[in-house]
């Protein structure tokens, strides 16, 4: 493949990515930095796109010293093959508020790349919605009550469990709506749409930008009421909270332990912070370090923390087991992670969190959501958590 970047122009730096991706394209954007893609140029494993991206005949007009991206994602089931697109069109905003565009010679004619803007806007539609529980709710209850108990016999420390339902709707969802009602709620997560999987996390698995490595934990959830003064009571009610401080701590460990092998240092934040989202708030411990040389390429870190124990628990064989032994869902792309990368090892990438994975033809949306359990965890507050969770997805589906 032979691929160029140049500067973008006036328009495109105009251009809302969400825009860009539109229905068809690929997305993952942060308060408006991130990249947007059309066509595709490859798609390839995971844990083979590294080197495909490096091996890219690339001719660089930016003087910026950058290289071809990737979007992609890993399922939740570790060491299962992940997918990362090489867009043929690729439109990059950094947070200095440089844009460049990469676009990369390719056979596949089939999505038009040279309009990078749409021909109208979204619009609002009319439509049904049916939800379905695919999780029956004596089911999820037990599988909490099996995982609580399995903590309190000292076999695990926590173990993450989640439910799935299901959105019919009687015409596809137009996901270009959806971006652009995913940006007003969530404009601060984690956006990201590759094929018909999208969602706003707001999670930060981990990112590397040249040494620099980060991460942002969370764990532990607190719905949000709207009042101020009320929010702030739960705010502190859940840094207060026994069990979801030693939820936070076994995942701040992990990560932790996890990156220290790969850094010159790793420091962290001495105490977690409440991390709010439209719907719900979250403690959150921010880790940045400094890698070591030679440095590894994100894809190496994606694959070492993925899924952490937010998503699944910890000791992590024991935690994956019960929950493959209780839980009575497959989680596919749920709990595990999404984001892009380049040929030199840069990348973001975030938990496959507050996401929906389209099917049906488009007419079907399956949505997941869980939490961790620990000793004192009880099975109608959990699922209560995962209702509130549902929310974010939930309304950026159904709303007109």
């Amino acid at each position: 493949m032979r691929a160029t970047t140049v500067l973008a122009d006036d328009r495109t730096r105009t251009l809302d990515l969400n825009d860009i991706a539109r229905g068809d394209g690929y997305l993952f954007v942060r308060d408006g930095v991130g990249i947007a893609g059309r066509g595709v140029a490859a798609r390839v494993p995971l844990d083979d796109a590294p080197g495909v991206l490096a091996a890219i005949d690339h001719r660089d007009e930016t003087s910026l010293g950058v290289s071809p991206v990737g979007v992609g994602w890993i399922p939740f089931v570790p060491g299962e093959p992940g997918e990362v697109v090489i867009p043929r069109v690729a439109v990059v905003k950094s947070a200095t508020g440089r844009c460049w565009v990469t676009r990369i010679d390719s056979a596949d004619k089939s999505i038009a790349t040279d309009r990078l803007e749409p021909d109208e806007p979204p619009r609002p539609t009319s439509d049904s919605y049916r939800i379905e529980q695919v999780t029956p709710t004596p089911t999820y209850l037990a599988a909490v009550t099996a995982a609580r108990d399995a903590v309190r016999a000292g076999r695990l420390t926590k173990a993450v469990i989640a439910r799935e339902i299901a959105v019919a709707a009687t015409h596809p969802f137009d996901r270009h709506g959806i971006l652009h009602r995913l940006k007003a709620a969530f404009g601060s997560s984690y956006r990201f749409a590759v094929d018909g999987f999208f969602g706003a996390s707001p999670e930060l698995l981990v990112a590397v930008d040249g040494r620099t490595v980060t991460s942002h934990p969370l764990a532990g959830t607190a719905p949000r009421a709207g009042d101020p003064a009320r929010d702030e009571a739960l705010a502190a009610a859940l840094i207060e909270s026994t069990k979801n401080q030693v939820e936070h701590r076994v995942v701040i460990d992990m990560v932790h332990d996890t990156l220290l092998p790969w850094c010159s240092y790793l420091d962290w934040e001495p105490e977690p912070s409440i991390v709010p989202v439209a719907n719900v708030q979250h403690l959150g411990t921010r880790i940045e370090g400094r890698l070591s040389t030679p440095p590894p390429h994100i894809a190496t870190l994606v694959r070492a923390l993925s899924p952490t124990p937010a998503l699944g628990g910890h000791p992590g064989p024991e935690a994956l087991k019960l929950i493959a032994d209780v839980e009575g869902v497959d989680r596919d792309r749920y709990g595990g992670a999404v984001g892009w990368l380049d040929g030199d090892g840069n990348g973001t990438w975030a938990v496959a969190i507050r996401c929906a994975q389209l099917a049906d033809g488009g007419t079907t949306a399956r949505l997941h959501a869980g939490g961790g359990i620990v000793a004192d965890s009880d099975p109608l507050a959990e699922l209560a958590e995962t209702q509130a969770k549902f929310q974010a997805m939930l309304s950026a589906l159904i709303r007109p």
